[in-house]
C-alpha cells in the first residue's frame, strides 16, 4: 500500500476499499489511539513532574540562604519576634512599626515604607539605609544572587506564593 493510499485509508476507511480493510481499518485506529494516550499520559507528568521538582528546589534554595542569612535573628512566622523582628508581610510595612517590637530609635524614626528596592538595598548594607540600626554584628549580604534569593523568599512569605 502506497502512502497516498494509507492516509487516504486512515481518512476514509470506507471509501471503495474491501470490507476486510475496513475492520483492520478499525483495529489500527483503536490501537493508534491506544497508543497516543498512553504516550501522553507516560510523557506529560514527567515534564509537569521535572518542573515541579525544578521549582521545589529553586524555593529550596531561596529559603535556605534566607535561613543562612536571617533566621539567625528573624523569621517569617506573624507575631514571633525574636532578636530581630518577624519579617512577616514585611513588604509594604512602615519601618519599625511592629508594635510588639522594641526597634532602636534609628529604625523607629527612619520614616519610610518598606518596598522590594528598599529592602534588598537594606539586606546589602543595613548601616547605609538606616544608620545606627540594631543589626550588629550583621554587616550586609554581599552576593547579589543571595539577595535576589532573599528578597524572593520574602515576597512568597507576603504573597503566599508555595
Amino acid at each position: 500500500m502506497r502512502r497516498r493510499q494509507f492516509i487516504t485509508f486512515l481518512v476514509r476507511p470506507n471509501s471503495g476499499w474491501p470490507q476486510d480493510l475496513g475492520v483492520r481499518h478499525n483495529k489500527w485506529v483503536r490501537l493508534l489511539m491506544a497508543l497516543s494516550g498512553m504516550t501522553y499520559m507516560l510523557s506529560s507528568p514527567s515534564a509537569l513532574s521535572q518542573e515541579l521538582v525544578t521549582q521545589d528546589l529553586e524555593a529550596a534554595s531561596e529559603q535556605q540562604v534566607f535561613n543562612n542569612a536571617c533566621r539567625t535573628c528573624h523569621t517569617i512566622k506573624e507575631g514571633d519576634n525574636r532578636l530581630g523582628p518577624n519579617l512577616y508581610k514585611i513588604i509594604g510595612r512602615k519601618a519599625g512599626s511592629l508594635p510588639d517590637y522594641n526597634y532602636s530609635s534609628a529604625m523607629k524614626g527612619a520614616g519610610f515604607v518598606w518596598d522590594e528596592e528598599k529592602l534588598e538595598h537594606f539586606i546589602a548594607n543595613p548601616d547605609e539605609v538606616v544608620p545606627g540600626n540594631n543589626m550588629k554584628p550583621y554587616s550586609g549580604l554581599a552576593s547579589t544572587d543571595d539577595r535576589k534569593k532573599v528578597m524572593v523568599f520574602l515576597l512568597s512569605v507576603t504573597t503566599g506564593r508555595p
